[in-house]
């Protein structure tokens, strides 16, 4: 297993995906100009990369030997003003992936070496140009498929998360300063730390811990997609339905009961956010072993979606109970209303009454669905956390910071307080990477792509 805060190597790597008009092909390293030089042509036959500023563009050929392999723009960075804090050539070519391959074999016979997942991201850590809540953002950059999962990783991206939690760590270290100067000083009962003012210190630091957290639910749903469980009885119209919000057909639509047995997904954006839809078994007692594995799965979808499409027919316009926490989001729908002469009889509270099969009533379906996720955080330029890994560092600092509350109320000593705050700063600098190890580091560049 390569040691991954080696960065004396010089790595090399396609950084954009080849098949369009042009590619990108990035190196970095000591050696990374010299390289460069050994197979680069300039249109200035006199005038060589070694001896270029950086920030600058050069025009010429790739070569092997006599053999041109293709006309090049080279970008020259210089240490430590490049994304990686190394010199940094990178070499825009025509987007054949012969060329591409071709750039790259000549790079690692003149001494580079081919970049493992995340390397250019991964030295950008290491050289202190982004911290790891950044530097996972580019992957949720690059990773995001809609307005609202690009808006997250855009502020997270641009340091805005990291402000918030640097000010935390800030505010706890300063009081553990002065918990720890009152130790040296133990013998003469002297306070440095007032404790009314260190309680409601702690109390802010875990208000904004708290806030950080209740924001993951919608974080996580606009990076991963909102799930929409659709569930209801047999025959009732889910998989129609499924259909005509995604316009496209992707579940078999019957009029024989039960034929959804598994758990059909299908996604579409609403206004910048993406919807996850899973059409699901119909729900009712049955005998058929096949039928009750889907009904279960069904039950399974239902309790981890963040929103239930409920859907009864305009036929039995009535609802089983469905348990549903508090942040789901639980929406009843009557459908097939175009097969009834009048809908008077049907409540209308709370309900929507939609025909899927003609098309009535989606556009108000999708509104709702809309209207369910609350994104007047982000508009307000609130930082969202978006990052199971995140997530669960800052669980870990409102249990510290419990610790510590409770400390306080049972006037523990200064030492064991100190611990308590600590432990929280500990849970925090895990987060930006103040606080880390190799195996979180190989588990989060291991999900880049090579080249980023």
């Amino acid at each position: 297993m390569c040691n991954i805060f080696d960065t004396s190597s010089t790595i090399v790597a396609p950084a954009t995906a080849t098949g369009g008009a042009v590619v990108v092909v990035r190196m970095c390293g000591k050696e990374a100009v010299a390289i460069a030089d050994a197979i680069f042509r300039s249109g200035n036959p006199h005038k060589r990369l070694a001896e270029a500023k950086g920030y600058t563009l050069h025009y010429g050929t790739i070569n092997d030997g006599d053999r041109i392999i293709d006309d090049v723009v080279v970008a020259l960075f210089r240490a430590p003003h490049s994304y990686t804090g190394d010199d940094s050539v990178e070499i825009t070519a025509h987007g054949s992936q012969y060329i591409v391959s071709e750039i790259v074999r000549l790079c690692i016979e003149q001494g580079a070496r081919m970049a493992t997942a995340g390397e250019f991201t991964r030295r950008a850590f290491l050289a202190g140009k982004m911290d790891l809540s950044r530097a996972e953002a580019v992957a949720d950059m690059i990773a995001s498929d809609s307005r609202w999962s690009h808006r997250v990783a855009t502020t997270q991206m641009r340091g805005g998360y990291s402000e918030q939690l640097g000010a935390l760590r800030d505010g706890l270290l300063r009081l553990c300063s002065l918990l720890e100067l009152e130790l040296d000083f133990s013998e003469e009962d002297v306070e440095f730390a007032d404790r009314t003012t260190l309680r409601q210190i702690l109390d802010d630091v875990g208000a904004k811990i708290e806030t950080l957290r209740h924001s993951f639910m919608l974080g996580n749903a606009l990076k991963d997609g909102v799930s929409v469980a659709i569930i209801g009885e047999p025959n009732v119209g889910k998989s129609t339905l499924l259909n005509a919000l995604v316009e496209e057909d992707r579940a078999m639509v019957s009029d024989i009961a039960g034929t959804t047995r598994d758990t059909i997904e299908a996604t579409t954006t609403i206004d910048g956010i993406r919807f996850r839809f899973i059409d699901t078994a119909g729900l009712r007692n049955t005998a058929d072993r096949l039928e009750q594995m889907g009904i279960e799965r069904t039950r399974r979808a239902s309790e981890q979606a963040h929103i239930i499409l409920h859907i009864a027919s305009a036929h039995r316009p009535e609802f089983e109970h469905i348990e549903h926490t508090d942040e789901q989001r639980y929406i009843r729908v009557i459908n097939k209303i175009d097969s009834i002469t009048s809908t008077d009889d049907i409540a209308a509270d709370n309900t929507l009454r939609i025909s899927a099969k003609l098309g009535i009533g989606i556009e108000a379906l999708r509104t709702e669905l809309r209207s369910a996720i609350d994104t007047s955080a982000l508009d307000a330029g609130s930082i969202v956390v978006s990052n199971m890994r995140h997530y669960a560092a800052l669980n870990s600092a409102s249990a510290a910071l419990s610790d510590a509350r409770r400390g306080m109320d049972n006037n523990i000593p200064s030492d064991l307080l100190s611990e308590d705050i600590r432990r929280i700063l500990h849970h925090l600098g895990e987060i930006t990477g103040e606080i880390t190890n190799d195996d979180i580091l190989r588990s989060i560049f291991s999900t880049f792509c090579i080249g980023k």
